[in-house]
């Protein structure tokens, strides 16, 4: 859909559709979708969907399949999405794992994490887009509490239209954080709104790996000048997809190397 309707690349962050079949609708929570085939749907004015970080698939991809943490999570949106991945953790830093009684919240780990100097830098970064992400369960599910092994009420539920009561609620989940940069956010959407005004930081992140793609090199310092120029002119009409994808295969770069 981003290359036949020649979108932009903020679709990347947020867009008003995506694709379903029934089952993932249901997912969503999303009415009104039938079938097993995908197709495109308008989402919901007050959604949270839409855009990439928000798709299941990669959701669950930044979970380990039990539980959920800021910390790959915010790593995959600065690797993947911003082109800036964090450094590896200090040797001898253990690492913070959630924790499933329900007695302290990852952000409380965290904070005493970030307490450690080697540790603060890079998690002002990673931890606020995780945070953010996390109102989505290790599946892609849409939560308003963590999971428990321990205390808290049972909600009552349904397993092949029988109702049963198979988990524990926890502690409420805080999705708001503050970036690197100072700014506050509530919550997901308020997330994606601070992640619009970096277009230019993702196109860029983008261009540099359709261009390693395609030629089987990565962006040399003797391609930056032909980038820029592609980049500059993308930027000029918002960084349309398919044209983008046009002049990449148009230059020097794609038919030299």
């Amino acid at each position: 859909e981003m290359i036949r309707s020649d979108l932009g690349v903020r679709e990347f962050i947020d867009s008003d559709f995506t694709f379903l079949n029934r089952r993932l609708a249901e997912h969503y929570g999303i009415p009104g979708v039938q079938g097993l085939d995908f197709r495109k749907v308008t989402l919901p004015a007050e959604s949270p969907r839409g855009g990439l970080l928000t798709q299941a698939s990669i959701l669950k991809v930044t979970a380990n399949g039990t539980n959920t943490s800021p910390v790959p999570r915010g790593s995959f949106v600065l690797a993947n999405l911003l082109g800036t991945p964090p450094s590896p953790p200090p040797p001898g830093v253990g690492t913070v794992e959630p924790d499933t009684r329900g007695a302290t919240t990852i952000r409380e780990e965290l904070a005493a994490h970030r307490e450690m100097e080697s540790c603060n830098r890079c998690h002002r970064e990673i931890d606020p887009p995780g945070f953010a992400l996390e109102s989505f369960d290790p599946i892609g599910g849409f939560r308003s509490r963590y999971r428990s092994t321990g205390q808290g009420d049972r909600p009552l539920t349904k397993l092949f239209g029988r109702p049963v009561r198979e988990y524990r609620l926890g502690p409420p989940v805080d999705a708001s954080g503050e970036t690197s940069d100072g700014e506050l956010f509530a919550g997901i959407r308020d997330f994606k709104r601070l992640m619009k005004p970096k277009e230019d930081q993702l196109a860029r992140h983008f261009l540099n790996q359709l261009i390693a793609y395609s030629t089987g090199a990565e962006v040399e310092f003797a391609d930056r000048k032909e980038r820029d120029q592609i980049l500059e002119q993308a930027g000029r009409e918002g960084y349309p997809i398919r044209r983008m994808i046009h002049a990449v295969v148009q230059s020097k770069m794609f038919r030299n190397k």
